[in-house]
Parts: C-alpha cells; structure tokens; sequence
C-alpha cells in the first residue's frame, strides 16, 4: 500500500507505550521547534545556503539511499530510484518559489509575501520513499519552516538515513540542529500522535486517503496529494510511434511506481492494432487476450481488491506468476481490457498498463473521466488535433494534464520543468512547491511609493 493504515485504534493495554510515544514525540517537536525560531531569524541568503549544502551533501549519496530502498521496500528498480532521487536533489525550487507579488495606486502600495507556517510534519509512502523526503525538506525550507518526516514502515531505515544526511548539512553549514528530522519509528500510532501535536503547524500527506483522512481529523493546515489513477487517450491523429514510445518510457519507469505514470490506455479503435504493433517495435511486451486475463487474474483478489503485493514487482516476476512466458528485455507490457475491468479503474503500480477500445473521441474523453475517477490527479492525451488537446485538458479538470508526452515529464524529468513529487490533488495546490508550505501574508501602505 502507499500509506499507513489508519484505521481504528485496537484495543488493549497499550497506555505505557503511547505514553513513551508521547514524551518522544514532545522532546522532539520541542527541539524542531528551537530550530525553527532560529531558522526564522536567519536571512533569505541563509536558506539559500542550508537548501545548497543539501544539494552537495546529497550527491554522493544518491546510489546507496536508491539501493537501500530498493531492499527495503523490495519495490521499483535501483537506476530508477537514483534518477528519482537526483531529480528531487537537483530540480526541487528553492526560494525563487517565492515570489513577491507589488501592486501600486493612487492610493498607496500593497505588498504580498509568503511567510513560514513553523514546523511541517510530512507523511511519505514507500513507493518514492526518498525522492520525496527530499523534496518535501528542499520545499519547507526554502519556505523558512522546521520539517519531521514520517516514513512509512516499509522504508524507514533509508529515510532515517538521508534525514540524517540532510540535518547534518544544515548544522554544518548554518549552525542548526534539528531543522531537519524524522519520528523515532515509523506506524500510524506515532504519525497520528505528532499530527495531533499542538504544536504541529501544518501536515503534508503524499500517499492514501486513509493517512489523509487522519491528517484533516488533526485539524490544522494539510497540504494533501490523495489517490490518483492517471489514464491517456491516444486517438486515431496521434503519432503512434512517438505515443508508444512516451508510455513505454514512463509506464515503464520504476515499474510504474509513478503516481503521475499512466495507468491506463484509451486508444480509439481504428488505431488500436497499429498502436500494439507501434507498443512492440518500442520492446514493449503485448499480451494477448488469454495472457492479459492471467494477469488480471493474478493482480485481483477474490474480495474484488487489487492484490498489492505485486506493486513495484518486474514484469518478468509478475508474468511468471501468472503463468505467461515472458519476452526478454521488455521491462513493460500492454494488454486489452474491458473499460468495468478492475485493474482498469483501480490504480494498481504495476509494468503491466491495460488498453481500453472506443469508437471515437467522445466516448474516449468519457471513459477516460470514468477511469480517473474526479480524482483530479493527472490525465493526458496524444492528438494532433489542436481542439481535442483543448477539449481533454478542459474536460479532464486534473491537476496535472500532459500532452504528447511522457506524464513522468510532470515531474521533471527530460524536460526543463521543476521538480514536483506530490500532487495535491485534495487540498487544491496541485504539483506542491515551497510557496505552498507558506502563508501569504499582505502589507498595506497608504499614500506612498508611487512613482508614476
């Protein structure tokens, strides 16, 4: 699963180790918070500094934390995960998030900023463990904040790790310990606890809507990236080549660990053969009928749920399984499914990516809007049309909508885009940056600094 599981609480004598819990919990939420108050005395040029040495300390490490939770969480692939994790180190925006917003009239100036919340606690799942954490403490700082992670259990000892990496060099650079930490364990028990702490400002939630539902409960300001099942349209004026190449190439990313990454196809049917035979020529393993219900088979449970524990898996695992031969190299295959298919209208992160046939473009935007689900995650399309890219962007309502391209390239990867690695698709902010973990505050100056 991506997130905790933050169901009700069990019964049982479990007083004295809540009670533990809880005294952690304060000392370390009154040491973040020192930090803070130091951290917000510092100058813009010293965020700058302490967001630098991160950058430099993290370098040389970007392979073993990639391996390390690749062992961990036993999901995604390690070259993957380095490219995760450079991306995040590399392309997450600093302080030029911010941007200070000037307005000047007859009747004086009004200046907008973004200020610091204080301390952020931050909930990760285990699918991008690291590359997140990383993401989310370049983005809190550059907004002035403190920031606690809250790994999820399948990753905690790689999280502990780059926390470690991070908060030392802050203390080395600007003096200031702390400014960076991580939760002595990691279960929903001691996450719903530091959520809860008084002194918590705000909660940024990248994973399920159980560990989000938790997060609003707390009552305080959350920042929310909820479930997403991303479908792309390919209709029959697309480059198809240059379509199954995008797909293949972000699908098949970490196993399709992405939340951003297409879960689903909408091929119009004219072009659904060519759009396989476009799929092979790209290495991508097309299943047949008989083999694609195998598989479906194999990802379902009995209670009609996705069976999870192949998320992340490789394909050649995955076909194994269930009873398929597998086709050296691919690392992705491509399968027809009915649009009422499970594995089509639930997101399962899988290298395995279902194609839905429909007559035409209507019915393609309309089963496209039914496999997202109004999640409002992401969405995207290959056309060459110019009124249908308007129309599926329009109609679709997503956080993010790519077109004629990888949807990994939303993330920044290959393209000269900033690095954004939750999507707040629940709390409205959409792909999360620095300024979104601030307030902004407005100052008004009466009959002044105009100069025209």
């Amino acid at each position: 699963m991506n997130g905790f599981d933050f169901g009700a609480r069990d019964s049982g004598p479990i007083f004295v180790i809540e009670r533990k819990t809880m005294d952690a919990i304060g000392q370390m939420v009154h040491a973040s918070g020192q930090a803070y108050r130091a951290y917000r005395a510092c100058s813009l040029k010293d965020r700058e500094k302490a967001i630098d040495a991160i950058r430099t300390g993290m370098k040389g490490s970007v392979m073993n934390l990639a391996e390390m939770s690749f062992k961990e969480t036993g999901m995604g692939h390690p070259v993957d995960k380095a490219r995760k994790i450079k991306l995040a180190v590399g392309k997450t925006p600093g302080i030029e998030d911010l941007g200070t917003e000037v307005l000047t009239n007859d009747d004086g100036m009004v200046l907008t900023e973004y200020a610091s919340y204080g301390i952020v606690a931050a909930v990760h799942p285990c699918t991008n463990p690291i590359a997140v954490l990383v993401n989310a403490t370049i983005s809190a700082l550059a907004a002035g904040n403190a920031i606690i992670h809250c790994p999820h259990p399948r990753a905690y000892k790689c999280s502990q790790l780059a926390v470690d990496l991070m908060n030392k060099s802050v203390r080395d650079c600007i003096g200031i310990d702390h400014l960076v930490a991580v939760l002595p364990s990691a279960g929903h028990r001691i996450t719903e606890e530091l959520m809860n702490h008084p002194d918590v400002d705000m909660i940024l939630v990248t994973g399920s809507d159980t560990a989000l539902s938790a997060a609003f409960r707390a009552d305080k300001k959350v920042v929310g990236a909820g479930p997403a099942n991303p479908p792309v349209i390919v209709d029959e004026t697309a480059d198809l080549d240059r379509a199954a190449a995008d797909i293949a190439k972000s699908a098949g990313f970490d196993y399709n660990l992405m939340c951003v990454s297409e879960k689903a196809i909408v091929a119009i049917d004219r072009i659904a053969e060519p759009l396989l035979t476009a799929f092979a020529r790209q290495g991508v393993q097309v299943l047949n009928q008989e083999d694609m219900e195998k598989v479906e088979a194999l990802l379902t449970n009995a209670d009609g749920d996705i069976n999870h524990k192949f998320e992340g898996r490789p394909l050649e695992e995955i076909l194994k399984q269930a009873g398929v031969q597998y086709r050296y190299p691919a690392k992705l295959a491509v399968g027809e499914a009915q649009l009422n298919n499970l594995i089509v209208m639930k997101e399962i992160k899988v290298p395995v990516v279902p194609m839905v046939r429909m007559p035409d473009f209507k019915s393609a935007l309309k089963a496209a809007l039914q496999i997202e689900q109004h999640n409002r995650h992401t969405a995207g399309i290959h056309s060459r049309s110019i009124e249908r890219l308007e129309e599926a962007a329009r109609v679709m309502g997503t956080s993010v909508f790519v077109k004629n391209a990888p949807f990994i390239s939303a993330a920044g990867f290959d393209v000269d885009v900033p690095c954004a690695l939750s999507i707040a698709n629940r709390t409205g902010e959409g792909p999360v940056s620095a300024r979104h973990l601030a307030f902004r505050r407005r100052c008004v100056l009466a009959k002044g600094f105009q100069l025209r």
